[in-house]
């Protein structure tokens, strides 16, 4: 599965974006991760859109993002609201199939500046 990310860019804070993810094959049964890493922090999981349906968030995060898939177009998305000057990051789409295989996408950048 190769993954192509697209979206995000400069934001202002209070403001909002959207980064997605379109995969080379369905994502029916797979489980996308958002993730994203700060200049010098560690990689950090954001937000999940499980297989089963279910969601999960980051505290950081919750409230103001919210994640979403089109199965038709093989698509998910990752929608940004309420923009942070902390949430300047590189984020990334992952998906995990049933097996537990990942598949992550090349990262784009969200940078929230006034």
């Amino acid at each position: 599965v190769q993954l192509q990310a697209s979206g995000g860019g400069l934001g202002e804070p209070g403001g909002s974006l959207r980064v997605s993810c379109t995969a080379s094959g369905s994502i029916f049964s797979f489980t996308v991760g958002w993730y994203r890493q700060a200049p010098g922090k560690q990689r950090e999981l954001v937000a999940e859109d499980r297989y089963d349906g279910s969601t999960k968030y980051a505290d950081s995060v919750k409230g103001r993002f919210a994640v979403s898939r089109d199965i038709a177009n093989n698509t998910a998305d990752l929608q940004m609201n309420a923009l942070r000057p902390e949430d300047t990051a590189v984020y990334y789409c992952n998906l995990q199939t049933p097996l537990g295989f990942h598949y992550w996408g090349q990262g784009t950048q969200v940078t929230v500046s006034s």
